[in-house]
């Protein structure tokens, strides 16, 4: 057992140099240069020492052969697969990408701005905080999805940094997509659950400034995928500064915000759990997504894939040792006889 691992067979990526394993027979056959004529051989001394030395010669030859057919046959542990426990979640990251994204984080009534490079803009503001945010979950599995008027995937689950890292910094690249279809993003986002075991916490991570609609087919096609994967919805809404509450009392009056009111009347009756979690400054975002990173540390349950482990250089390197102890074996030998 290895590193709390079952023991594995070994398998060969190329079987067919196994045939050439019965070449290790040869060094076991005499060779008549070896055979000496005595006209009475109860004259000879024994010698123990030299019947060792040559059976050693010969076992180093065998080995010598076995390691390279071996190592021709590239030997290996096969991948497997093994259950861990950790804490944290499922997370699939829905990025929305719309056009209004690229709006900067201002007060109501000032004119937004769309600079690529504004520290303000609502898109960099998401990735900086969301970038800080998977630094620090070293044991979650994240999938990340932008939309807008239609979904497309950027990384499948994974729990590797440097792939979720590289996907949220794609997510700044171009400039903001046409349209802002959330129905189709959820259940995308959804359908990265489809075939998985359930191991956990799941939670589905919406980064959106709303304004967007979902008609009554699609809103019952979210709540059965969200029961029937048992997800969770957070919602980092990044709301334009200024602007009403959305638990507010008051009937919202601006047409963005009616919309908005309604995606979050229409979350709350989901059947799993919801939460929003309301942003209109740069500190509001880092605050807000560090307060997703406290309530999202359950036990979590994966299955962890190891990559195949080759072997070929070790049996490589055991072949040099015999062939070397064989050298100096035949060097030695050698050497008595001439002095003989």
């Amino acid at each position: 057992m290895i590193d709390g691992l079952p023991a594995l067979p070994l398998d060969f990526a190329q079987p067919w140099a196994l045939l050439l394993l019965p070449l290790a027979v040869l060094p076991l056959l005499r060779r008549r240069r070896e055979e000496l004529t005595f006209s009475s051989l109860p004259w000879l001394p024994e010698d123990s020492l030299g019947h060792w030395i040559e059976r050693l010669g010969r076992a180093a030859a065998i080995l010598a052969i076995l390691a390279t057919v071996l190592a021709l046959a590239r030997p290996g542990r096969p991948e497997w697969e093994v259950e861990r426990i950790g804490r944290g979640a499922e997370i699939v990251v829905l990025f929305d990408s719309s056009l209004s994204m690229d709006d900067e984080m201002v007060a109501r009534g000032a004119h937004p701005k769309r600079r690529r490079d504004s520290p303000l803009r609502k898109r960099n503001v998401a990735r900086e905080a969301l970038s800080r945010f998977v630094e620090r979950r070293k044991e979650d599995r994240f999938s990340l999805l932008m939309f807008g008027a239609a979904p497309f995937r950027v990384t499948p689950f994974s729990q590797s940094p440097e792939v979720i890292q590289a996907g949220i910094a794609a997510a700044g690249i171009s400039n903001g997509l046409p349209g802002t279809d959330l129905g189709r993003g959820l259940i995308a986002a959804l359908s990265q659950f489809e075939g998985r075991a359930y191991s956990g916490s799941r939670v589905i991570l919406l980064v959106s400034d709303g304004a967007a609609e979902i008609d009554d087919v699609t809103r019952q096609r979210i709540r059965d995928g969200m029961a029937r994967h048992r997800v969770a919805l957070d919602w980092l809404y990044l709301r334009s500064a200024n602007w009403p509450r959305l638990d507010d009392e008051k009937e919202p009056e601006a047409v963005g915000l009616i919309t908005d009111v309604a995606m979050h009347r229409f979350f709350k009756t989901l059947p799993t759990t919801y939460k929003v979690f309301e942003a209109e400054s740069p500190d509001a975002v880092s605050k807000a997504v560090a307060e997703i990173e406290r309530q999202q540390n359950l036990p979590l349950e994966y299955r962890e894939r190891i990559p195949r482990r080759d072997f070929t250089h070790l049996f490589y390197g055991l072949a040099m040792v015999a062939a070397f102890a064989l050298l100096i074996h035949r060097g030695l030998t050698v050497r008595s006889f001439q002095t003989s």
